[in-house]
Order: C-alpha cells, then structure tokens, then sequence
C-alpha cells in the first residue's frame, strides 16, 4: 500500500467519524432541546394554571394592567397570583422570579457544551 493509499483511507476515516459526529450532535441537540422542555414544565407544575398564565406573561415583559387585559382579570386577582408566585419561588420580585426560572431552566446549556467538547476530543483521539 503506498503513501496515497493510505492518505485516501485515513481521509475517509476522518470523513466517517466527522459524518457520525454531526449525527450525534443532531441527536443532541433534540435530547437538549426535549430536557429544557421538561425542566421547564417542571417548573410551571408547582402553579396552579391561573399562575403559570400570569408567569409566562411576566416572562413576557408584561405589566399587571396589561396581563388585565389580556387575561380579563381584575388588579387584586393579578397581584394575588404574582404574591402566590414570589411565595412559592420564595424571592422578592417578578424580577427575581424570572432570574430564577432562567437559571433553572437554562443551566443545561453549558453543560450540554463541555459534554460536546468532551465527546469531539474524545473522537479525535481514537481517530
């Protein structure tokens, strides 16, 4: 076998392991994408569903007299689900609650690429 031959075969291989890469990248990135939706389920299930309304409008940026509107509500009932919110979360602010479910349900993230890093690295040495 001479020198071109064994280039051919080695790119071929470095071909394969880079095609079953992208493969398992894809098959992550849906296993990611199926965890964070969960986590955030998970997360809404502690409300009852008159408060996950009015949290994911928090999450939306929307203020007390527009989740009103929105959810044909009264500014008593609004402000009693976002108290029942801050109690159950046990922070202080919408603002705070937001940052919490954030961190909860985002932390996967960077977990997910040091587990990519890991998984490339070890693909490398073994090809």
């Amino acid at each position: 076998m001479d020198q071109t031959e064994k280039l051919l075969m080695g790119i071929e291989n470095i071909l394969s392991v880079a095609s079953n890469l992208v493969q398992e990248v894809d098959r992550l990135k849906r296993v990611e994408e199926e965890c964070q939706m969960l986590k955030e389920k998970l997360f809404m299930k502690q409300f009852t569903l008159s408060e996950q309304d009015v949290f994911a409008l928090a999450l939306d940026g929307h203020s007390v007299k527009e989740m009103q509107d929105i959810l044909f509500k009264e500014e008593n009932t609004i402000k009693t689900q976002r108290r029942s919110i801050l109690q159950k979360l046990n922070v202080s602010s919408m603002k705070e609650a937001i940052d919490f479910y954030k961190k909860i349900t985002q932390t996967s993230s960077q977990n997910f690429t040091n587990y990519h890093r890991e998984i490339f690295q070890k693909l490398v040495k073994t090809s």
